[in-house]
């Protein structure tokens, strides 16, 4: 319960919004030690010659901006290329990787034409985690472009993700290449996203992530299709960085972020890495959805900050904010 929509807010992030902080600290270590145990598994029996230095902590809880509760983590894992070589000219998320004729497992995860399998690569990491004990409920993610890894004591799961680090292309920029869920290989390079986000939040003194994991949580709600987290977190991050000072106060940024989509799902996102393009693939029904929750929600959450501010009348605006974010939105009193 709750006086004022300052403590009601603060209440609100602290509880339900943000991940626990014990939570989050286990959940690192476990991170920790399951690198550590793969790192293990360099050239050992057969596998892989695993190159630690291109390893990459990704995704949402890597950037802070998961909510509660947390379901999974993100790893990169880096094979050494071994000689592999593949076409810098391909398309960005159907590249073909000439399998290296030094390394014995890629050697084993070729295609007829000698190209690399990633889903071939993908069942040998499921195998080798399969023979450690603790990470035995392992398999391939339904989009074949990761090991989803389910801890036998963690609420938490894994996405595991092998990848191989580029050398510069004719454009200045290296790529990691990740598994395209279809057996080939893919472009990304998501430190960019992660560094792009931490200049904004530093802009904007710190207020950009609890403003991601608010708004996160009212997209999960479930009265609209569901943006999908990185397209949902990419639209937060560019209305910021066309934002000159964001509001202190966090209910403001969150109806000004309700705003910007409204007035912008309909048009092109583009994704933070400039690999894939416009990132924005719903359907004009969708997109139709997701404007007219965004704009109902907007102007109610005008009508929040009028009551507070204009008529001092809190309990009027906590209510109008509980029906916005939901029933776990403290109550007045």
């Amino acid at each position: 319960m709750a006086t004022s929509v300052n403590n009601a807010f603060a209440e609100f992030i602290k509880e339900t919004v943000n991940l626990n902080s014990e939570v989050v600290k286990e959940a690192r270590i476990s991170r920790d030690n399951l690198l550590s145990n793969i790192n293990e598994f360099d050239n050992e029996g057969g596998f892989f010659n695993l190159c630690t230095r291109f390893n990459v902590h990704f995704g949402s809880f890597s950037r802070k901006t998961k909510c509660e509760e947390l379901d999974d983590i993100d790893l990169m894992i880096g094979i050494s290329g071994n000689g592999a070589t593949y076409d810098s000219n391909a398309q960005w998320n159907n590249i073909a990787i000439s399998a290296s004729r030094t390394n014995p497992t890629q050697f084993e995860c070729r295609n007829f034409d000698n190209t690399l399998n990633s889903t071939l690569v993908l069942n040998k990491f499921k195998a080798k985690l399969t023979a450690v004990r603790e990470y035995n409920r392992s398999d391939i993610r339904r989009d074949g472009s990761a090991v989803l890894l389910n801890l036998k004591s963690r609420e938490w799961s894994f996405d595991i993700v092998p990848c191989f680090h580029t050398v510069k292309e004719s454009d200045g920029r290296d790529y990691y290449l990740i598994p395209n869920g279809s057996g080939s290989w893919m472009k990304t390079e998501p430190t960019i996203e992660q560094e792009r986000l931490s200049k904004i939040n530093s802009k904007h003194s710190g207020r950009v992530l609890d403003t991601i994991r608010l708004v996160k949580y009212w997209n999960r709600r479930g009265q609209m299709p569901t943006m999908a987290s990185y397209v949902l977190e990419t639209m937060i991050v560019d209305y910021f960085e066309r934002t000159a000072e964001a509001s202190q106060w966090i209910e403001q940024r969150f109806k000004n972020i309700l705003n910007y989509i409204a007035n912008n799902i309909w048009n092109a996102i583009n994704d933070s890495k400039g690999i894939e393009g416009n990132i924005n693939t719903f359907t004009a029904d969708q997109r139709n959805k997701l404007y007219e929750r965004a704009r109902n929600d907007h102007n109610k959450a005008c009508d929040a900050i009028a009551a507070e501010t204009n008529e001092n009348n809190h309990q009027k605006a906590i209510n109008i904010w509980r029906n916005i974010l939901g029933g776990e939105f403290p109550t007045y009193g």
